[in-house]
């Protein structure tokens, strides 16, 4: 059953990462978006069909994400997943070094996952309190990042640091029973995520927005599987694709571009 997980998660990570960067390459010629026109702002999004194929491949993706969490441990899913930023590289343009670097390392990474699942890995079903303290502080952390750092990258960062906080309520309320409470705080985790990851596509470059959110997307889960589920890192291969895999998340986001200009905000 791990096996089928991890490869519904590299389903998954094509399809959402794919998906981000169509949505990314639209939203750069839209007007700009703004909250002060929500309305606006998503028929503007909605209209533009390459947009809405980003946005349906990305719904998509995250249907198997949910399968794979039910079957799966949420280290093991967010491990697979983290390698897919290397699909923000395809059809954007010649790669820089520290891409070209980050490419590598991730699917050297996602390799010895796959070598890694003979190793059982133990998952609980998590402690509601502390996943419930996980999440309100991560929605404050998205706020302070939001407000603190610079235009696409402190957005972009609101937008994985939310996004991620989703995930670990999805792997909590995919037990069922009373943890099914917990789906309207992880459905509006992921609508603030939505609305951050939107905004941030149109101030700032690929890898400087979707690359950034992708990076905490995958790295807090990977944490929170250890910390609020005690999943083990089911030996020394597996905590090497680990780090292999977010140290590529790391090369890809930080590596250098050109800043756009950002839009102005109406």
């Amino acid at each position: 059953m791990i096996a089928l997980g991890l490869l519904l998660a590299i389903t998954s990570t094509i399809a959402i990462n794919g998906g981000y960067a169509w949505q990314h390459d639209a939203a750069s010629t839209l007007p700009p978006l703004t909250v002060r026109h929500p309305i606006r702002s998503l028929l503007s999004l909605f209209r533009n069909r390459r947009w809405f194929a980003g946005f349906a491949a990305g719904i998509g993706g995250w249907v198997l994400y949910v399968v794979a969490l039910r079957i799966a441990p949420l280290s093991l899913v967010q491990a697979a997943a983290a390698g897919g930023i290397a699909m923000l590289a395809v059809g954007g343009g010649r790669l820089l070094p520290h891409e070209r670097l980050g490419v590598v390392l991730a699917l050297v990474g996602l390799v010895l996952l796959g070598l890694s699942l003979g190793a059982h890995t133990a998952s609980s079903h998590g402690s509601p309190a502390a996943v419930a303290l996980w999440l309100g502080g991560s929605v404050a952390a998205a706020a302070l990042a939001a407000a603190v750092l610079p235009g696409g990258f402190g957005l972009g960062t609101a937008a994985g640091i939310l996004y991620a906080a989703g995930d670990v309520g999805t792997k909590i309320a995919v037990v069922g029973g009373p943890r099914l409470w917990f789906v309207p705080a992880l459905l509006a985790c992921h609508a603030l995520a939505f609305v951050a990851f939107q905004l941030a596509l149109q101030r700032g470059r690929r890898f400087a927005t979707a690359g950034v959110a992708v990076l905490w997307t995958n790295a807090l889960p990977i944490a929170g599987g250890m910390v609020l589920f005690a999943e083990s890192s089911g030996g020394a291969l597996r905590l090497l694709a680990f780090a292999l895999v977010l140290v590529a998340a790391v090369a890809l986001a930080r590596a250098t571009e050109p800043a756009e200009p950002e839009p102005a905000r109406v």
